[in-house]
């Protein structure tokens, strides 16, 4: 049955899709591992994220942790064992072009017209010269990715996270970037598509790092949470808080390919 489901780059990329919406939550907190505390303090954020649903979230987070280890691990082993590199990278490199004129928009909306045009010109080159973006010659040109999202943007026009969430399935979130989720959907539900995507690419290559984050932990929910809200938190501030030498696990590091060797 596995051999059916991932039979062409068509399939394979709906995999990825699929196992994506599994993803996005382990995925997303395995970017960047949780701040200091010193550090986090002198950002002046909240080190206990709004959680006033603790108690339903960890009977969601529970569950979605058995989903991800009976069915997607298996199934990500399966995907990498049988779906040549080169197609692993056109997925990747696919599904992140997807996501460039959301990052237009949101960056548009932060007054950063800079990220804007270089997330229009990726868009435009990925798309023609990069063949329907499964190449990226626009990183070579010097036009590098900095993703962004209508959370993103939201958080830096002032609005609060709101209180954590833990959806079945989907994973963790918060109000307001649930919110821009929403917002983005009902425009055009397709760069939900690549995000679901884009996380099940990230947590394939990135799969030993990201469950490292809460193995061995002994409160996984707790890590799982602040690792979540914490790096919302660097990315609305695009990178300014700093970080200590965490190991880098974003899915703009294409030359570490499809398989965790790290």
């Amino acid at each position: 049955m596995l051999s059916f489901a991932v039979k062409g780059p068509c399939g394979r990329f709906l995999l990825l899709t699929g196992l994506g919406i599994f993803l996005i939550a382990p995925a997303v907190a395995g970017e960047h591992p949780p701040v200091p505390p010193s550090e986090a303090k002198a950002t002046g954020d909240s080190l206990t994220p709004s959680d006033p649903f603790e108690s339903i979230n960890r009977v969601t987070s529970g569950f979605n942790t058995v989903v991800r280890g009976a069915i997607i691990d298996p199934l990500i082993d399966g995907y990498q064992a049988v779906t040549p590199k080169p197609v692993q990278d056109a997925v990747s490199n696919a599904v992140s072009n997807i996501s460039e004129p959301v990052t237009a928009v949101s960056s548009l909306l932060q007054g950063d017209t800079d990220n804007a045009a270089t997330a229009t010109k990726r868009f435009f080159i990925n798309s023609t010269v990069g063949f329907g973006g499964t190449s990226d010659p626009a990183t070579g040109m010097g036009l590098e990715q900095r993703e962004e999202d209508l959370g993103q943007a939201f958080g830096a026009s002032g609005m609060a996270p709101g209180p954590h969430i833990v959806l079945p399935i989907i994973g963790p979130t918060n109000m307001r970037d649930g919110l821009g989720d929403a917002f983005t959907a009902l425009v055009n539900p397709l760069p939900l598509v690549a995000k679901a995507a884009s996380s099940g690419v990230n947590y394939s290559n990135n799969q030993d790092e990201i469950k490292s984050v809460t193995e061995g932990a002994l409160d996984p929910y707790i890590v799982e949470r602040d690792s979540f809200e914490q790096n919302r938190r660097y990315k609305v501030k695009n990178g300014v808080t700093p970080l200590s030498d965490f190991p880098d696990l974003t899915e703009d590091n294409k030359t570490k390919g499809a398989v965790p060797d790290n």
